[in-house]
């Protein structure tokens, strides 16, 4: 079935499950004939410590089939892999999209996001994102050595699961006036699509006399999902 669309995020492929990888490269084999467009919402990687960095090769090819095929492959960063740039897209096709951004598709407004950017309340979490987002501190980092980077990788994935263990889910997931917020910024749109908080559910929200679907996407962690919308509907769908 083609003339669709599938949204996916939070893969968070890593060497140590290669499950995931296998399963994720099974599903991009799967859908080549089924889809326009593919979104990546953020976290294709558990991290991504540069594009010079020769990681997930097999990844980089099967995005490839996809753009060769004519396929769109959008990609957005999510808080692991905000390090892919321009020799990523080069290699694979792809096309980075700013966080959040306004699509019209099956005349649909839909706006996307990876989704990190609403959990205003986790007030550490903020901070530190605006740390390592910070031009400074990328480009400090992407001059170490690629052992050096995986060391620091590794290092701040520790911190973030111990961060994580001392924090209420309440903290850790979206602020509500923030998704209004961003919601009326953009117009209202008919639908607002992120990950990053593994919590997958849709949220009918009633603003200003606008009828709007917060859809919320899965992770790959345990098993993965994925959303198609055509012309047809909206629907989730387990690998």
């Amino acid at each position: 079935m083609s003339n669709q669309t599938i949204f996916v995020s939070d893969i968070h492929l890593c060497e140590s499950r290669p499950s995931i990888t296998n399963d994720f490269l099974n599903f991009l084999n799967k859908i080549t004939n089924q889809l326009d467009t593919l979104y990546i919402l953020g976290d294709l990687f558990e991290y991504w410590i540069g594009d010079d960095s020769n990681q997930y090769e097999n990844i980089i090819r099967a995005i490839k089939v996809l753009t060769d095929h004519h396929i769109k492959v959008f990609l957005m960063h999510g808080n692991r892999d905000f390090l892919i740039g321009s020799s990523f897209e080069k290699k694979t096709g792809a096309i980075l999209l700013q966080d959040p951004t306004l699509a019209e598709i099956y005349g649909k407004k839909i706006l996307l996001s990876h989704g990190d950017n609403l959990c205003i309340d986790d007030i550490e979490y903020q901070s530190f994102r605006g740390k390592i987002r910070n031009e400074v501190w990328k480009n400090e980092f992407l001059k170490k050595s690629l052992s050096e980077r995986i060391f620091i990788a590794n290092e701040l994935r520790k911190v973030s699961e111990l961060y994580k263990k001392n924090k209420s889910e309440i903290i850790m997931d979206v602020n509500s006036d923030e998704v209004n917020r961003i919601l009326i910024q953009f117009n209202y749109p008919d639908f607002f699509i992120h990950g990053h908080t593994h919590k997958p559910k849709y949220h009918s929200i009633n603003l200003d006399g606008h009828q709007i679907q917060r859809i919320v996407l899965g992770d790959w962690y345990e098993h993965g999902s994925y959303l198609t919308l055509n012309a047809e509907g909206i629907k989730t769908h387990q690998v």
